[in-house]
């Protein structure tokens, strides 16, 4: 009887342990999803907590230094704007969106900083599921063509 007791206490205590490792260092490691107005909403609190923020560039907002690799843009909801700056190489598909201000979907992950300009470690670009096929409006059927025998089929001329 005596060492069916120690045992489930060894269990409880393992159990204890566990628990406290998987989740008590799981407040340190999330990271949330936020609009730019709610994070303009929670004011001083804001400043220095890693998240995700998320809403629609800014058309005509988007600066891309490529010899610096610095990215600036607005990021904006119905309710606020926020300057973001990222370093790094940004994904094609959001340069090509810029060049022609077409309206973009981004996530951007990073810190508020006090100056208001929210510095992103991380830049997620939201796509349409709809492919389009490139268009080549001057000589098209050329092209094909030449594509074709790149690869070895025959075009029928």
């Amino acid at each position: 009887m005596n060492k069916k007791l120690t045992l489930a206490a060894g269990v409880v205590v393992v159990l204890v342990v566990f628990g406290y490792f998987a989740f008590g260092g799981l407040g340190r490691s999330l990271v949330y999803f936020w609009t730019p107005t709610e994070l303009l909403a929670e004011g001083d609190a804001a400043y220095g907590t890693s998240v995700r923020l998320g809403g629609m560039v800014v058309p005509g907002s988007v600066t891309w230094n490529a010899e610096t690799r610095e990215l600036r843009f607005r990021l904006a909801d119905e309710g606020g704007v926020i300057a973001v700056q990222s370093a790094g190489v940004p994904p094609q598909m959001f340069l090509e969106a810029a060049e022609t201000e077409t309206p973009i979907g981004a996530v951007v992950e990073g810190t508020l900083t006090r100056e208001g300009v929210f510095r992103a470690t991380n830049l997620m670009v939201r796509h349409s599921e709809e492919y389009r096929a490139p268009q080549h409006t001057e000589q098209r059927g050329e092209y094909y063509r030449q594509l074709f025998r790149e690869q070895g089929a025959k075009t029928g001329s």
